[in-house]
């Protein structure tokens, strides 16, 4: 286990200090000057389908390009919250993008991936643009985020939809997600999948197959938001079991909210996810 130095252990307190979401204020402690961004780009004509973009100061022509998507139950979140995903991977060699998507109660699941699956089309048409390799396409998610960059990976319909198959995607990441969560029991994530009349399809467990990209999940045992056996773990042996290329890790020192939080420069030391996560997209 990787004990947090002194300079991780005031971030952490920051974190209590700030008031604000955790990731917001993770995001308030990331450097600045260790890429370049373009903001606020429009992906579809709903005020939420926007993302930003982030690139590495010394950016080589081919570099992978992740598209990431966050947490929030479906129901909250915004982008400007995970500037320090983007500053961690970009910083790194990394051409990222974070996407906004709509939320719950405006839309239900099926309209988030539909964005979701967009946005990874945009991502995929403009990789010359920002300096990448289209072919080194990888979708990261944490929590709900780390549902929907499954759904595209695995289940085909969404990106379908956008003249995209899962094999367009060199690989994922989820990190923390949930991937086999019927019965539905939390009050928000039951209003954004209309349960109790939720079909069974809407369960990245339910669409393993052999031809699924190559896979990284990152969990914590102590979660208590998402359970990681019935979750990560099942969706690694289906994987596994259908001969699709899946690695699992149990990361130590970290909870459902800071697996995410020490991808950021002062929590690193709590946990390797960036390492992680970075050397599995850079191959």
């Amino acid at each position: 286990m990787n004990l947090p130095n002194r300079r991780h252990l005031l971030g952490a307190a920051a974190l209590a200090l700030t008031g604000c979401s955790p990731t917001k204020a993770i995001d308030l402690l990331v450097p600045r000057g260790t890429y370049r961004s373009e903001e606020d780009i429009a992906y579809g004509e709903d005020p939420r389908q926007r993302l930003d973009i982030y690139r590495p100061l010394d950016a080589q022509p081919g570099a992978p390009l992740v598209v990431f998507f966050y947490g929030g139950a479906w129901t909250r979140g915004s982008r400007s919250d995970y500037r320090f995903v983007g500053e961690a991977l970009a910083s790194t060699g990394i051409v990222t993008v974070v996407a906004d998507y709509r939320l719950s109660p405006q839309v239900q699941w099926t309209a988030i991936l539909e964005d979701c699956a967009t946005a990874t089309r945009w991502a995929a048409q403009n990789a010359s643009r920002l300096g990448a390799a289209r072919e080194r396409l990888h979708l990261v998610g944490h929590s709900a985020g780390a549902y929907n960059a499954a759904m595209l990976a695995l289940d085909p319909r969404w990106l379908a939809r956008q003249q995209m198959q899962p094999r367009d995607v060199a690989g994922w990441v989820g990190l923390a997600g949930p991937y086999n969560f019927l019965p539905i029991k939390d009050a928000d994530s039951q209003r954004a999948f209309g349960w109790p009349a939720t079909p069974a399809d809407s369960q990245p467990v339910a669409h393993v197959s052999s031809r699924a990209p190559k896979t990284l999940l990152l969990a914590t045992r102590n979660d208590t938001t998402v359970n990681p056996v019935r979750n990560s773990v099942v969706l690694a042996e289906r994987l596994r079991q259908a001969g699709a290329s899946v690695r699992l890790e149990f990361m130590e020192g970290v909870n459902h909210v800071t697996i995410v939080g020490a991808m950021a420069s002062p929590l690193r030391g709590l946990a390797p996810v960036r390492t992680e996560v970075t050397a599995f997209v850079r191959g």
